[in-house]
């Protein structure tokens, strides 16, 4: 019988958009969980020259190196298979193709060694990081900010989630590839953006802040990523190209927009938050796009401000890994829950499914 105090190996797979990821976790309460391996295998290189991730150029690949994937972090944590508690992997949500190859390998490796299965919603993944890195107790509030999602959620348990707000249309993440496509900068956009932006003059642009004039928490990405557009066209049209020095202030401009749009948004997050007078109040941040130093000051600041304690995972857990994965599924273990072979990949996941849509809903449920 697993128990709260029960100390668990888990296996965890993450194959959800452009990293084939696989890590062993250990954790044994009240000690700290002990990452015993982490191994990425990303994909920059196959889709940098169409501009952003190609689903079935994506799926191919998971195919192709989950199984290596995992041989690395069983080879690095030392361990052999039958050593685990548990199988951890994405079952959603993500491009289903890459979903789908890491579902089928966890259930053939549950069919060969008996061990549990446990598909974890990688939204949950990247919430309950925190947990995995600094052991912070329930509740706390998160900003999860990525390639392909933007939520403010409460986090109360291992799968109990509260969103308070997120995007409407783009994702930030999606929103610095496409710019960075839009100014010829290489993939993925966050790095190249924020490189190019360290020689620019955020002032010289004035770019829009949306959505600043509602009273909630949601944001929108699209018409920021279109005014950048027609920023680069007019200065192509007036001097026959883009310019470096264009460049570097148009990527300047938009990283402080992005930055103030989530730090202003964050604002009103964390007042929500604080209303439920939590004994230890901890805001934390995670996601790819939490790499991003402008934004990672800016909300740290915030936090100081409001009295909060900052987290930000380090930067190898804030993108797509394995680790967290593994750690999630060890805490829905410890929860009780536990999934079979009928578990299906799912496109489509939200964590808080009390929560209207915010980008619509169709056959395969909400988006988000």
């Amino acid at each position: 019988m697993i128990t709260p105090d029960t100390a668990l190996t888990i296996l965890g797979i993450e194959s959800s958009c452009d990293d084939t990821a696989a890590a062993v976790i250990r954790h044994a309460p009240p000690a700290r969980p002990e990452i015993l391996s982490n191994v990425v295998l990303g994909q920059c290189e196959l889709h940098a020259a169409f501009g952003g991730v190609v689903p079935e150029l994506a799926a191919r690949a998971h195919a192709e190196k989950l199984d290596l994937a995992v041989e690395a972090a069983l080879a690095q944590a030392g361990l052999p298979l039958h050593a685990l508690d548990a199988i951890a992997f994405t079952a959603g949500p993500g491009l289903i193709g890459g979903v789908l190859s890491g579902v089928m390998l966890a259930k053939g490796l549950a069919a060969a060694t008996g061990l549990p299965l446990i598909g974890v919603n990688h939204l949950a993944g990247h919430a309950l990081t925190p947990r995995l890195t600094d052991d912070v107790a329930f509740p706390y509030l998160m900003l999860l900010v990525s390639g392909g999602h933007c939520q403010f959620l409460i986090a109360r348990g291992a799968d109990d989630f509260t969103r308070l707000g997120g995007t409407i249309d783009d994702a930030p993440g999606e929103a610095f590839d496409k710019t960075a496509k839009l100014l010829g900068l290489s993939q993925p956009g966050g790095p190249a953006v924020q490189a190019e932006a360290q020689t620019g003059d955020a002032d010289r642009f004035p770019l829009p802040r949306p959505l600043l004039d509602r009273p909630d928490c949601n944001l929108s990405f699209s018409g920021l990523k279109t005014a950048v557009l027609r920023c680069r066209d007019q200065l192509v049209a007036e001097h026959g190209g883009l310019r470096a020095r264009d460049r570097a202030d148009l990527c300047a401009a938009f990283q402080r927009a992005v930055a103030e749009l989530l730090s202003a948004k964050s604002r009103r997050a964390i007042d929500a938050y604080l209303a439920l007078d939590p004994p230890a109040p901890v805001f934390a941040v995670a996601g790819g796009v939490a790499a991003n130093a402008e934004l990672r000051a800016s909300l740290q600041a915030l936090a100081q401000e409001k009295g909060l304690r900052f987290l930000a995972p380090p930067l190898s857990l804030c993108t797509d890994n394995g680790a967290m994965i593994a750690f999630a599924g060890a805490e829905l273990l410890r929860a009780g829950h536990r999934d079979d072979m009928r578990l299906a990949a799912r496109p489509r996941w939200p964590l808080d499914s009390t929560a209207a849509p915010m980008l619509g809903s169709g056959k395969k449920g909400a988006k988000a």
